[in-house]
């Protein structure tokens, strides 16, 4: 059997949408004569623990962890956070910000930690791997980003080895959402850049995760890129008939960051509730992690403190039957420059549940179409208070009616084990 090496940051029990990507990659490339090797760290700082998804880590696999240093305990210190505090991804602050610590610790994040907080970790495991690579030779590498550093671990490997090498990317590079709020400098803007676009030059296969992603990476380097989704797994959908909520509940599952407030989502529901007195009765808002500060102080702000159902974390399973029971699901894209490119993992979680999808976003962006192909939901532009009323008063309609279910039609191709087929293909290409 081939045998892949896998650089990533994030594994179980490593919780969050950063470990769910090529956990299900891993779970089936065995099916398809590919046997995945993985190299993680040895104690990583995660932002959510999840030991439910070690379920899904397939057996006798071969793990190889490194030690890594990070400097958040620095970071906390700067921040005022205790040492047993985990640190948000993308800028989520569930508490009110001190501006200007924040600016100081923004900018040493920016400028000195090029590509990322990791960056400490790309030398040792050069070394590490190159003395284990020596003896236990593999046909493809592969570094899935961000955290970007991996992709800086694999591509001198790749290159001292002669091995072929995979770049997968989750998430842009310098398009990211928040990539203008890191306070760069033109030297530091540069040097990530750079980075980017030596990676997207020089690995054998660059593989993103939407068509519009792909297009942006061509304006940095013209080259063939492989679209692969983000998808769902059909082996968590184990309960077939679950109960739905009482409540005409909106349930949003995943961080709610700045970027993601749907104002006008609470100025529509502001409104509904105040023309319909059974739309009140009925309405349940429904939030499954982590919310920004600006969130809470924007549904206070509206009046809708009432309606707020607030859980904290799940774990993936419940999270999937929670998306089960949920009346509709609320997909919101981040109002930022990059917001086509944005498909989410529980997008594609959110198709498979079968639950009608209220979303907020660009209309023609690449949540949209596939919307329209699956016609699994409603979307509306991001400022579109009145067609987002609209879309909800349909909603709550059916709900009323008993008839709430959406068609979700040609779903199959975003199935993992579909998801990790194409991968395969990709690697026995460049293996061959």
């Amino acid at each position: 059997m081939n045998r892949a090496l896998i650089i990533s940051y994030y594994w179980p029990p490593s919780g969050g949408a950063g470990v769910q990507r090529w956990l299900k990659f891993v779970k089936y490339l065995r099916s398809f004569d590919w046997e995945p090797v993985l190299f993680i760290p040895k104690n990583p700082e995660y932002p959510e623990i999840d030991h439910s998804l070690g379920k899904d880590v397939p057996g006798n696999i071969e793990i190889i962890k490194h030690t890594i240093w990070e400097p958040y305990h620095l970071y906390k210190k700067i921040i005022g956070r205790g040492k047993a505090e985990r640190i948000n991804a993308a800028f989520l602050s569930e508490k009110k910000k001190n501006k200007f610590i924040e600016t100081i610790s923004v900018w040493i994040r920016g400028n000195l930690f090029i590509p990322d907080a990791r960056k400490f970790w790309i030398t040792s495991s050069v070394r590490y791997l190159s003395i284990y690579l020596k003896d236990h030779p593999v046909n493809v590498i592969i570094s899935t980003g961000p955290p970007h550093s991996m992709h800086l671990i694999a591509m001198p490997l790749a290159h001292k080895f002669s091995i072929q090498w995979m770049a997968d990317f989750r998430d842009p590079w310098t398009n990211i959402d928040f990539y203008k709020d890191l306070k760069l400098s033109s030297w530091a803007d540069k040097k990530h850049r750079t980075l980017e676009k030596q990676v997207l030059e020089k690995a054998n296969r660059v593989v993103v995760i939407s068509k519009t992603m792909a297009d942006d990476f061509k304006k940095i380097h013209d080259r063939k890129y492989d679209v692969i989704t983000n998808g769902f797994d059909e082996e968590d959908l184990v309960e077939q008939s679950p109960v739905r909520d009482e409540k005409f509940s909106i349930a949003h599952i995943g961080t709610l960051v700045s970027t993601r407030n749907p104002v006008p989502l609470w100025e529509a529901l502001k409104e509904l509730i105040s023309e319909r007195e059974d739309f009140a009765k009925d309405l349940e808002i429904k939030l499954v992690g982590k919310i920004d500060f600006s969130v809470s102080s924007a549904i206070k702000s509206y009046g809708l403190t009432k309606y707020l159902k607030k859980i904290d974390y799940l774990p993936h399973d419940d999270v999937v039957k929670c998306q089960r029971q949920s009346q509709v699901l609320l997909l919101i894209i981040n109002n930022t420059p990059n917001s086509k490119m944005i498909l989410t993992g529980k997008f594609f979680e959110y198709l498979a549940a079968k639950r009608p999808i209220l979303c907020l976003g660009p209309e023609d962006g690449d949540a949209a179409e596939i919307l329209h192909e699956t016609r699994s939901g409603l979307l509306s532009g991001f400022g579109d208070i009145s067609g987002m009323k609209n879309n909800i008063l349909h909603y709550y309609a059916k709900f009323k009616e008993g008839e709430l279910n959406p068609e979700s039609v040609y779903i199959d191709r975003f199935s993992r084990k579909e998801l990790t087929r194409q991968i395969a293909n990709i690697l026995n290409t460049i293996r061959d």
